[in-house]
């Protein structure tokens, strides 16, 4: 019996594996959501300050406002552009700089006498992210420059303090490190969820779900074959996304073992495709099943862990997305892997629970989908 019951699935997943080879359209999409995808956004949608536009407005005309204008280099900041008081306005909105470092006249006098002058930055807050980045920075270079100016450029006193940093597991705090393995991660929920949904409407719309009710298999069967054919093409794709993309394009390092990732990711692809299932029983058309699809898939993704911490999220909302929603565990297992080195050992309650996830909503889709071949 079980023989029988594991030859039925086997051929069950074959004819669903030739099924999405024979859809140009949905292996396009697979191929490019894991190539182009990853790669653009990772590299190119970044949120670092590279080559921002500066200007600077210069009514002093002293040694130390020309200290300051000289210390904003690239690659973080374009050279400076001088500008008058009265063009900054008609800059700013033209979106010419981003920046705009006012001098007020006198400013290294009134500093040397102890005055405590103040100095104006202007800045195009369109991009949030960019433009809090550049802030922070641009007020770190002018206060080492003054702080060297005042000292004759000797070193300053000794603070009571020595804070030393160290950063880990990303030692140059670069965004491409971390945006990479995420988006992997985004693009495993998202592909899974539509490619277990589209193959359960695809035999809706062609009618062949009556030519398997004729056939000697099980709806357990009918459903666990999609479940792992579709998974099993979702798996193949991040494994060959992280090797040639993620590591060999993006030169991104990966700590862990990627066999235990895999195998966490065979474990995630059937708990989000047998959602997949579960949603695309309460549809009758692609449209539906789509428009039904994106609201899980944007709150799947968003409130994963991956975009913003867990922690910055009210406590409800964070205990109840770890509780229904399986993705915050893939996160947390997926960064625990890739970044950190971490083990089975470490690894197995996020394992456990998006595991648990899964046989929950694979038996609700069963019954769902006993409930579908009833009314056909």
């Amino acid at each position: 019996m079980m023989g029988r019951t594991i030859a039925n699935v086997l051929r069950l997943m074959g004819k669903e594996l030739r099924s999405i080879k024979a859809d140009p359209v949905m292996l396009i999409l697979v191929v490019y959501s894991f190539t182009l995808a990853i790669y653009l956004v990772s590299n190119d949608a970044s949120t670092e300050v590279r080559h921002v536009a500066v200007a600077v407005v210069d009514e002093d005309r002293s040694q130390l406002s020309r200290r300051l204008a000289d210390a904003i280099r690239p690659p973080q900041f374009q050279a400076p552009v001088e500008i008058g008081a009265d063009a900054v306005d008609a800059a700013l909105n033209d979106g010419r700089f981003v920046f705009v470092l006012n001098i007020p006249p006198n400013f290294q006098a009134d500093l040397l006498a102890g005055r405590s002058p103040e100095l104006l930055l202007e800045i195009d807050a369109t991009a949030m992210a960019q433009a809090g980045n550049g802030a922070t920075d641009l007020q770190g270079i002018v206060a080492t420059e003054i702080a060297s100016f005042l000292s004759g450029g000797a070193q300053a006193s000794s603070a009571p303090v020595d804070i030393v940093i160290r950063a880990w597991f990303n030692p140059n705090l670069e965004t491409v490190w971390f945006g990479a393995v995420m988006q992997v991660m985004n693009n495993v929920t998202m592909l899974t969820l539509i490619l277990a949904g589209a193959a359960l409407i695809r035999e809706r719309e062609h009618g062949t779900v009556e030519h398997l009710l004729v056939m000697p298999v099980t709806p357990a069967q009918i459903v666990l074959s999609k479940i792992l054919a579709n998974g099993l093409v979702i798996v193949v794709a991040a494994a060959l996304s992280l090797i040639f993309v993620v590591r060999w394009a993006l030169g991104v390092p990966t700590a862990g073992s990627m066999p235990l990732f895999l195998v966490g990711t065979a474990l995630y692809t059937i708990t989000v495709a047998s959602l997949g299932i579960l949603l695309a029983t309460f549809s009758t058309t692609m449209g539906q099943f789509g428009l039904l699809v994106i609201p899980i898939m944007v709150v799947l993704n968003l409130l994963s862990g991956g975009m913003t911490p867990l922690e910055s999220m009210p406590d409800w909302l964070r205990l109840t997305m770890q509780v229904v929603g399986p993705s915050p565990h893939f996160v947390s297992f997926s960064q625990a892997v890739l970044y950190r080195g971490a083990g089975l050992s470490i690894v197995w309650p996020d394992l456990l629970a998006f595991a648990a996830q899964g046989a929950v909503f694979y038996a609700l889709s069963l019954m769902r989908f006993r409930g579908v071949l009833s009314r056909i």
